[in-house]
């Protein structure tokens, strides 16, 4: 590994921060200023740490390991910067609650540490919101469409940081899919903005809420979450559009306005499938067994299905409130996640069916040893060869993880059902858990060390384990 390489990169990355930085400092002073310092002195000390960092290092060439190193100590750098608004604000005075929440914004994990989120600042709330939407694509990606200074190295970036067992190319250059899938993003953006506005939300909610759709973050400016609009439309468009953000970007480019051929790809077909059967089931349970009037359980139960698997934590009911099997059954849902290629976060639905397909052939195998079959996701979808041992390395160090994040927790003093869920949505990058973290909760409560145990937790999920894991080898290190 590089380190003149990986520091240029993460100069290069916290100055796209700190250019970032002038979008909330723009809402905050039309709003009044309040917090306008916060965003300066931050705009200040992140150009200079990225110029000190960038400068020096000017030339250095980023080798095939480095990708590990600029994305694990690059996501690091921008949620420690990104973190400064809510301190020097007063928004979030206490640094660790500072990072945890800006890790769980960056990563996209939605989870909080705060108890009044209607009291925050414009240009606080605003910048919560936001840095979701820039790290729901990655800020790694976005930086490789716009700053041809990462353009070396960039397919070991791209891979370190895209969201799956594989990550897809549209065009043969790097910097090109970059700018291809970001352009899509953008696109669902301003479309649902615009429908959001129309169904009744002001510009300032409609853009907020927006970035923490389509990055299947969950944040909210209020404290209610969705449930504070208590508008069907705006709950609709917002099922859609995770629905759609949920959805592999390569794949909403290859549509290209002809819906037909979402069906032709298997992962999709078993993720609408997944989300078909448990809405039908949450709405089963809620009109036969709570007693809700079919609509309302529909309308609740297609809600809370699309956002838990999607792993984006938007609220419009407390799910606390439901039969303990529908409790157990939200939790399952944390574990399956978006498409590879989505802004969620979680397992993804195509490892899911990776490790299904593999334990089906194995069996198959047990009865037929001398038949040698190919792992296939679909008619004509042959995968490459290792990526079942890949994928079945992922679980079994996500199992790992949850355990020992679960066992950590404990130690805390915290009950097993607040620990096992708070280590699994912060792994999943879900947001709300169960117990003392459930929907209308917060993470405030927790010792200062359980948080840092569930910002580790968020990085690794983020970062699909494998990137982050790979710095403790001492062969990643060596020449």
């Amino acid at each position: 590994m590089s380190p003149r390489g990986v520091l240029n990169a993460v100069g290069a990355l916290l100055l796209f921060v700190a250019v970032a930085v002038l979008v909330p400092l723009g809402v905050s002073l039309g709003y009044g200023g309040e917090d306008a310092r916060g965003f300066v002195v931050t705009l200040v000390v992140t150009t200079v740490a990225g110029l000190a960092m960038f400068l020096p290092t000017r030339g250095a060439v980023l080798g095939t390991r480095d990708g590990f190193g600029v994305v694990t100590f690059g996501w690091t750098a921008i949620a420690l910067f990104g973190s400064l608004p809510f301190v020097i604000s007063g928004a979030i005075p206490d640094f660790t609650d500072a990072f945890f929440e800006t890790m769980s914004g960056f990563t996209t994990t939605g989870a909080s540490i705060l108890s009044d989120i209607d009291g925050l600042p414009r240009g606080v709330a605003f910048w919560r919101c936001f840095i979701q939407w820039l790290g729901g694509m990655g800020i790694i990606v976005l930086s490789l469409a716009i700053l041809p200074m990462l353009g070396v190295g960039g397919m070991q970036l791209y891979q370190a940081e895209a969201p799956g067992p594989s990550a897809e190319k549209l065009t043969p250059r790097i910097r090109q899919t970059a700018v291809l899938l970001w352009s899509v993003y953008l696109v669902l953006s301003v479309a649902e903005c615009l429908l959001l506005r129309v169904a009744g939300m002001d510009w300032y909610d409609a853009v907020c809420h927006t970035f923490t759709t389509m990055a299947t973050g969950g944040f909210s400016t209020r404290g209610a979450s969705i449930a504070a609009y208590d508008n069907a439309l705006v709950d609709w468009i917002i099922v859609v559009f995770m629905f759609l953000a949920g959805t592999n970007f390569a794949l909403h480019w290859r549509v290209k306005g002809r819906p037909w051929r979402y069906f032709r790809d298997p992962e999709w077909r078993v993720y609408a499938g997944i989300m078909a059967g448990l809405t039908v089931l949450v709405t089963f349970a809620l009109w036969h067994g709570a007693g809700r009037g079919i609509g309302d359980a529909f309308r609740t139960g297609a809600f809370q299905v699309v956002s838990i698997v999607t792993t984006t934590g938007y609220g419009t009911d407390d799910y606390e409130q439901w039969h303990p099997a529908l409790q157990w059954l939200v939790f399952l849902m944390m574990f399956v996640g978006g498409c590879g290629g989505s802004t969620g976060g979680s397992m993804k639905v195509v490892r899911v069916m990776v490790l299904a397909k593999t334990a089906l052939r194995e069996l198959r195998t047990v009865a037929n040893p001398r038949v040698v079959r190919a792992l296939q996701l679909g008619p004509g979808r042959t995968l490459e060869r290792g990526i079942g041992r890949k994928v079945l390395g992922f679980f079994v160090l996500y199992v790992v993880l949850l355990v020992a994040g679960t066992l950590l927790l404990t130690t805390y003093g915290m009950g097993i059902e607040t620990a096992l869920s708070a280590a699994a949505t912060s792994l999943g990058n879900v947001g709300p858990g169960l117990a003392d973290i459930g929907p209308t909760d917060n993470f405030g409560w927790m010792p200062v060390p359980a948080k840092w145990i569930l910002i580790v937790l968020m990085l690794l999920g983020r970062l699909e384990i494998y990137t982050v894991l790979a710095l403790i080898l001492p062969g990643t290190w060596k020449r």
